[in-house]
């Protein structure tokens, strides 16, 4: 009888050490593919450039208005948690997608700013079930100049292993009233080894330039930083990109405000009014109060929160709540009002934040 086993074992040995070898070399495979097509940005790289042949009327005007909006790829509403942040979910059914980009439409449709600046919008992805957003809010949108820049751009994305979040190709979205003289992407440096690089965002900022009839320029920044990511060596290395591009626009006389999802509190940050009845908590990650010139503003609402945890559905005064979504805006603008729109995180895990301001002529 054992004599009988030995041929059945070592056959069974053998087709376990052929699937092992073909699992490896399907991984391999998957690897080498995904490396092949990683999406490589430029450091720099212009989305839009005026056309010189067109003449652009320089903007008259020196009071504007300015909102940022995470709104989390449509996919992030007030009935979603995310495996990533404790949750077990990875994309909300496609009836609740689309009841959430309907929302968010809805919304930006009775809004009238200057300017939109955008984070986390999807063109193709699997997460917001191919819904192009960004074509959605262009057409929406029409008297708007839009400049999209991709962030991140992933053939398939093999996580959770029981539900992979598959294809995804999002960004960030400029709009405004007025046609820009130029918009352009800035990479930020890669703060993750390979392979995990290949599955994450190429994070950026997007700058929009756009011509005062005083001579100087109206910059505006949109960025979207590194979550996950607690070293502040490497956030440094993000935030300094930023931080003298601002700051080298500033010294040519210009005008200059950053705004997006930080992804860290503001520096000392202290909630106030009881946070419009949110559960309030520090996100582990706050920003160093001496990143920019002491002159400089950081500019947030402490009244209301612009982020929620997504480790469960929403229920206000149960998730914590924080605020990572706001503006640095050079010495020479002047603060009007700043205010933190409380959606209730209805149809993306952040809210809206309005901005406005201004230019000191």
């Amino acid at each position: 009888m054992v004599f009988y086993k030995i041929p059945v074992m070592k056959k069974a040995l053998k087709i376990m050490i052929w699937i092992i070898a073909l699992v490896i070399l399907l991984f391999g495979s998957f690897i080498l593919y995904i490396t092949l097509v990683d999406y490589q940005p430029k450091k720099v790289e212009k989305i839009f450039v005026s056309d010189e042949k067109i003449s652009h009327s320089p903007i008259h005007q020196d009071t504007f208005d300015i909102i940022s909006w995470n709104i989390g790829y449509a996919g992030l509403g007030a009935e979603m948690d995310f495996f990533y942040d404790g949750g077990k979910k990875v994309r909300p059914s496609k009836e609740l997608g689309r009841k959430y980009l309907d929302g968010i439409k809805h919304f930006m449709k009775n809004q009238n700013p200057d300017f939109w600046i955008l984070q986390e919008i999807d063109v193709k992805a699997k997460r917001s079930h191919k819904m192009n957003e960004v074509a959605e809010i262009e057409k929406l949108l029409p008297d708007y100049h839009q400049a999209f820049a991709i962030n991140y751009k992933v053939p398939f994305v093999p996580v959770p292993v029981y539900e992979p979040m598959g294809q995804v190709k999002g960004g960030v979205l400029n709009l405004s009233k007025f046609t820009p003289a130029e918009v352009v992407r800035f990479a930020y440096p890669l703060i993750a080894s390979w392979p995990d690089r290949l599955f994450l965002l190429d994070r950026c900022f997007v700058l929009s330039r756009f011509q005062l009839a005083s001579g100087n320029d109206l910059v505006i920044l949109n960025t979207h930083n590194s979550a996950y990511v607690y070293d502040s060596v490497l956030r440094n290395k993000e935030l300094q990109i930023i931080k003298n591009k601002m700051i080298d626009e500033f010294s040519k006389g210009n005008y200059v405000i950053a705004g997006g999802d930080w992804n860290a509190n503001p520096p000392n940050f202290k909630s106030t009014n009881n946070f419009n009845g949110h559960l309030f908590e520090t996100s582990q990650v706050k920003m160093n109060p001496e990143l920019m010139p002491e002159e400089w503003h950081w500019t947030f609402d402490t009244a209301a929160p612009t982020n929620r945890n997504n480790d469960k559905a929403f229920v206000k005064g149960e998730n914590g709540t924080m605020v990572l979504d706001y503006f640095i805006v050079s010495p020479n603008i002047e603060i009007l009002k700043v205010e933190t729109i409380d959606l209730n995180f209805e149809n993306s895990d952040h809210n809206p934040v309005q901005l406005k301001f201004k230019l000191n002529f």
